[in-house]
């Protein structure tokens, strides 16, 4: 049995790749979360696999925790999925963000020089770092963050690259494009979306605001995302990897295309487009990537696209909110 532990266990994509690591039977899985006052378990629970798990405190603003973590699991795998995640509160709270999402994957990195230094490493790397580099972007795109959270990605990308060079350590980074699904948070677009038309469709809410409805982005469907993230680790050498669908649609497509599958037809009677309130220092027009590497070398493309992934996850808050 292989030990893997994974940061962030507690998130999207650390629940769904706990849920597939604990479903292949080779894996004893080991998961991180951070102390706080309030249960995090709903996503695990959800995915039937809290029992599956073996579950650590971990604070990626503390090194003493992630050294002892390390030290004793002495992990085959690591993945580093904890972060301050959501753009607009990086805004908010740079410093924390840079702290957590940025140092954090440092000290980790750091950790595993000193302890355990053949654990292979995965480190996720944003599509945020791109901004609003011109064009489709591929492992060569420039890097031209937009955002405080962008800012602490290119800040960890950067030293995934600098342990893999100078101390011979194996991390790989993928720069996975937006990827949503029913247990996306609700501070995300499209999950604020397909959850405030199940909240209509059920009568117990009348109307919700949105911010900038004309951005672009790259949807994917996260369960297959966390697979790439395993199959960067089960090559021979660590290298960086685009992991997207290939097709950007808006915000207000998503929106269009989710109300009309929930049969509630046009979206302007339901919505309020409040650029003022939402509206952030900078943002990104566009992001599309290209997953040719990712097809070549991992043979990995996505299944679920993005009329299907709008169809999951109206379908899964619509039935969440009848059953409440």
């Amino acid at each position: 049995m292989k030990k893997v532990l994974i940061t962030g266990v507690t998130g999207q994509d650390g629940a769904y790749l706990a849920d597939f690591l604990s479903k292949r039977g080779d894996y004893e899985v080991f998961g991180s979360y951070r102390r706080t006052s309030h249960r995090l378990f709903e996503r695990l629970e959800s995915l039937d696999i809290l029992n599956k798990i073996n579950l650590v405190r971990l604070d990626l603003n503390d090194q003493i925790s992630i050294n002892k973590t390390i030290k004793e699991i002495e992990p085959d795998e690591i993945y580093n999925l904890a972060a301050q995640s959501f753009v607009g509160v990086s805004f908010e709270q740079p410093m924390y963000t840079s702290e957590v999402t940025g140092l954090g994957a440092m000290r980790i990195f750091e950790a595993v020089k000193e302890y355990c230094p053949n654990s292979r490493v995965y480190q996720a790397s944003s599509s945020e770092m791109f901004g609003n580099s011109p064009g489709i972007k591929n492992e060569l795109t420039r890097l031209n963050p937009e955002s405080p959270y962008g800012i602490a990605k290119v800040f960890a990308h950067k030293s995934a690259q600098h342990y893999r060079k100078a101390y011979d350590l194996f991390i790989s980074c993928g720069i996975l494009f937006n990827h949503e699904s029913p247990l996306r948070g609700l501070e995300f677009v499209t999950r604020k979306i397909t959850y405030n038309i199940s909240r209509i469709k059920t009568n117990k809410k009348t109307k919700f605001s949105l911010g900038n409805i004309s951005a672009k982005r790259d949807w994917g469907y996260a369960p297959e995302y966390v697979e790439a993230m395993w199959m960067m680790l089960q090559k021979d050498k660590p290298s960086e990897y685009v992991i997207s669908t290939g097709e950007s649609h808006s915000v207000e497509e998503f929106l269009t295309d989710a109300f009309e599958y929930a049969g509630l037809g046009d979206w302007h009677s339901y919505v309020d487009v409040d650029n003022k309130q939402y509206l952030r220092p900078s943002d990104i027009d566009e992001l599309l990537g290209d997953n040719t590497k990712a097809i070549q070398e991992l043979e990995w493309k996505p299944k679920i696209k993005y009329k299907e992934l709008v169809k999951i996850m109206v379908d899964a808050d619509l039935q969440t909110n009848l059953k409440n």
